[in-house]
């Protein structure tokens, strides 16, 4: 099968989820612990690209980091929620799930499977 990347965090019970149905299909894969990486602009931009989604519909919204930076606030440009993803990577939506020039964010986790190719 075609690699996979999955944008792990250890703590969420559906990223725990999404690396599961990686590994009992066999899927090859690359664990990414993005808490514990450097973003960047480039990397934030693909994934958002892959999953075709605007950067505020990659922001978790129960955040403290989003109520204290008052990103509901459509003032923030995309350039802006990028930086603040970058600054406060647990604002990003998880788990993301890449797989060549697509992504799916795991959250249920049934999302993976058309990328996967599982039929349910």
């Amino acid at each position: 099968m075609s690699s996979f990347t999955i944008f792990h965090n250890p703590r969420c019970s559906k990223s725990r989820q999404a690396l599961q149905i990686l590994q009992e299909n066999n899927c090859d894969h690359e664990i990414v612990l993005y808490l514990d990486i450097e973003l960047n602009v480039p990397l934030i931009k693909n994934i958002l690209k892959k999953l075709d989604l605007s950067p505020r519909e990659l922001l978790r919204k129960g955040e403290i980091d989003y109520k204290d930076n008052d990103l509901e606030n459509i003032e923030h440009s995309d350039q802006d929620i990028i930086n603040f993803m970058i600054k406060f990577p647990k604002l990003i939506e998880r788990p993301i799930v890449v797989r060549g020039n697509r992504a799916a964010i795991g959250r249920p986790v049934e999302n993976l499977f058309k990328l996967i190719n599982i039929n349910v």
